[in-house]
């Protein structure tokens, strides 16, 4: 709309240029006119004062700023437009300030009034505001509006050209008409400079950490045959707070092909500046071929040769395994469930009918507080939730036919057996995916715990003497037992790092997983820290010239001929037994503990000797107390074990999981819409990326406690 015109000032003012001394309207007392009707009241002398400064000469004083201004002199009467003017245009600054709605106008306050000149109730509102002084004058940043705009379309998903839909552009000029209506491209390039911005801030994040970056990637897919893989950053700042963004939408065409995939990392890595700082790959549950898991390692061992030569490739996010396995669960049961859904759809689709349900449920005494709902199929937790609450109020569904002689489904005890043992099973799967939905994520270390008690809970339903048990259980403790094997390396060296139970509750656990093969399997955990934490000592003597602090300088120069400690101790000690007289003749004196003394220096050699990490694990565990910190106990040791703490940094930031909390419990991959995938893939990529920041700012800002389980 931009500047407004001569002819919007008139008319915007037009109301206020009139005052006729018959019409006038001065401050309530000031008389009564000669027609013998009372003046009226304006709203005016809330802002204004009178003060009179001489016989017949009164000023009338601003509340806010302090001016006077002429009302009476002699017999002249001055009126009150240019008092309304002052107020109203916003001339006053101290006004200005100190309201916040919008200042006066005569439309808002002016009354409807009778042919007495009583007042009978306010005027109607009309759509006249495109005139009214109080908008067509009030200050606007329309940069700052623009941005808004951008940032409600970025968090809300909102397409783009809803700026140009004439419902929106009519919604915004009735809360200001001189806004100008930003375009499609206007706001596409909005979007784009704000995602730009925020990018900038977190490249200085990422560029700052002392330690590595773990990725996940996910597939997302669209009508067409088009894939997007999504990857999300994993690290943990130099203030020991855990960070999840997505760094990266990235278009494949055939996202099938085995090397997709690493197109997509490289695209990231060089993006990102992430060279040499690639630490884990999570994979989505869909990228199962071995090709793809073989390039990808490979991949790995060659951008970071010192971590474990790739091997530390997450093959399956936990999310979408919790998920396959409650489908399948479910799916077996699949004739018994629906029989439950309907019965639930035939309470919750009528008024009548659920008000008869209550109606029993209160007779019977039922105690459950749980409230019917249908699920949504697309989410397993929301079936799960259904046959919970289905089951606690079976006894009412019993006895709901006698109620309702149009109820006929009613399912039998048999039903009602095999519901509560698919819940039972279920609920292990929920409680796990539970601590996944949370943000933001846990650290790793807590997932060591809940993964292997599904895998005892599964592999001794396996083998059960209950038909329906084992025949529910068994192709699920399949499938799990493979997901087992693949993370339970990472899974274990995480939970190591956690000071209460260390090397401690691998030892516990693998002895009842693995039973006859614990030790081979203790054995690989063992060796496989110690390998990584040599791999990190290597690399920063590598980095720095300076000598590796603690033991891990001595455990570089064991075998040295001229290194250690303790042949400096010994020469000591011998210089000061042996000494030559000018006679050639040896004269020794001393107490005779020199023995002593060499195996005090090789008792200290040895200790010297321990590196940061057995150091750390001879220390006794701390209590095991629910509502324990781990990143704040690290943050508060990371003096003790300077180097330790920075491979535990990199450790406890591995994701197991590809997904945002919101779709931990999605029965299907994320789909684009028809709008989005007709973006250009940098615009898409903005939007995605951006939606991420920004809510993860508004969380940042909000009061947050990290919590573990």
């Amino acid at each position: 709309m931009g500047t407004p015109t001569r002819m919007d000032i008139e008319v915007a003012i037009a109301p206020l240029t009139h005052a006729s001394p018959i019409d006038s309207e001065a401050p309530l007392g000031t008389g009564v006119q000669n027609n013998g009707r009372r003046r009226k009241k304006s709203v005016v002398w809330e802002h204004f004062t009178i003060e009179n400064v001489g016989p017949e000469h009164t000023r009338a004083c601003c509340k806010h700023c302090k001016k006077s201004f002429s009302y009476i002199n002699g017999s002249k009467l001055a009126g009150t437009s240019h008092l309304k003017r002052h107020i109203a245009l916003g001339i006053c600054p101290m006004s200005s300030k100190k309201v916040k709605n919008p200042p006066f106008t005569p439309a808002s306050a002016s009354k409807a009034r009778d042919d007495e000149g009583h007042s009978v109730g306010p005027v109607p509102k009309k759509r006249c505001y495109r005139s009214s002084p109080g908008f067509a004058f009030m200050p606007i940043d329309q940069e700052r509006c623009n941005q808004e705009i951008a940032k409600m379309i970025i968090l809300h998903e909102y397409p783009l050209h809803i700026v140009e839909d004439p419902g929106f552009v009519d919604f915004v000029r009735t809360l200001h008409p001189h806004y100008n209506m930003v375009s499609f491209n206007t706001v596409q390039g909005d979007c784009v400079g704000l995602y730009l911005k925020e990018k900038q801030k977190l490249r200085g994040i990422i560029n700052s950490i002392p330690g590595h970056v773990n990725l996940t990637l996910d597939l997302w897919t669209s009508n067409q045959t088009i894939g997007y893989i999504v990857l999300s950053g994993h690290f943990i700042d130099n203030d020991w707070n855990l960070h999840r963004r997505v760094l990266n939408v990235v278009m494949v065409p055939s996202p099938e092909s085995d090397h997709a995939f690493n197109q997509a990392v490289v695209a990231c890595i060089s993006d990102w500046s992430l060279d040499n700082r690639l630490f884990t790959l999570t994979l989505h549950q869909s990228v199962s071929d071995e090709g793809v898991l073989g390039n990808l390692r490979e991949f790995l061992s060659a951008k970071n040769p010192h971590v474990l030569n790739g091997q530390l490739v997450v093959g399956k996010c936990f999310a979408r395994v919790l998920s396959s396995l409650a489908q399948e669960a479910i799916t077996s049961m699949e004739g018994t469930v629906k029989r439950i859904r309907d019965s639930v759809k035939y309470v919750k689709t009528s008024d009548a009918n659920d008000e008869k349900f209550a109606e029993l449920k209160q007779h019977l005494q039922v105690p459950s507080t749980k409230e019917l709902s249908i699920d949504d199929q697309t989410k397993w937790n929301t079936t799960y939730n259904m046959l919970v609450a289905a089951c606690e109020l079976k006894e009412v569904f019993s006895c709901f036919d006698a109620s309702d002689p149009g109820y006929k489904i009613s399912p039998s005890m048999d039903d009602w057996k095999q519901i509560e043992t698919l819940c039972s099973y279920l609920k292990m799967f929920f409680d796990a995916a539970s601590i996944l939905a949370v943000s933001p994520h846990p650290t790793v270390n807590v997932f060591f715990p809940e993964v292997s008690k599904i895998q005892l809970e599964l592999m001794h339903a396996a083998s059960s003497e209950d038909m329906l048990v084992r025949n529910l259980v068994k192709p699920l403790q399949k499938k799990f037992d493979k997901y087992w094997k693949e993370c339970c390396l990472i899974l274990a060296v995480a939970v190591v790092m956690d000071p209460r139970y260390k090397m401690k509750l691998v030892e516990f656990t693998f002895l009842r997983t693995f039973e006859d093969d614990a030790e081979d399997w203790i054995r690989i955990v063992d060796d496989g820290i110690h390998e990584l934490y040599y791999d990190y000592v290597t690399s920063m003597s590598s980095l720095s010239a300076a000598p590796v602090v603690n033991g891990d300088e001595n455990i570089m120069k064991a075998g040295a001929p001229d290194g250690g400690l303790s042949q400096g101790v010994g020469t000591t000690t011998v210089q000061e037994e042996i000494q030559i007289s000018h006679d050639d003749t040896v004269i020794s004196f001393g107490d005779g503990l020199s023995d002593f003394d060499v195996y005090i220096s090789e008792i200290t050699g040895n200790q010297d000797m321990k590196s940061e990490l057995d150091q750390y694990l001879e220390e006794s565990l701390l209590p095991r107390v629910q509502e324990f910190d781990v990143l704040g106990w690290w943050k508060a040791n990371q003096v003790r074990y300077p180097l330790l703490s920075k491979m535990t940094a990199d450790i406890l930031s591995i994701p197991v999981c590809t997904l945002p909390p919101e779709s931990v419990f999605a029965t299907r991959s994320r789909k684009i819409n028809n709008y989005q995938s007709l973006l250009r893939p940098v615009t898409l990529e903005a939007l995605v990326c951006a939606k991420d920041w920004l809510q993860y700012k508004s969380s940042r800002e909000a009061p947050n406690a990290r919590a573990e389980v």
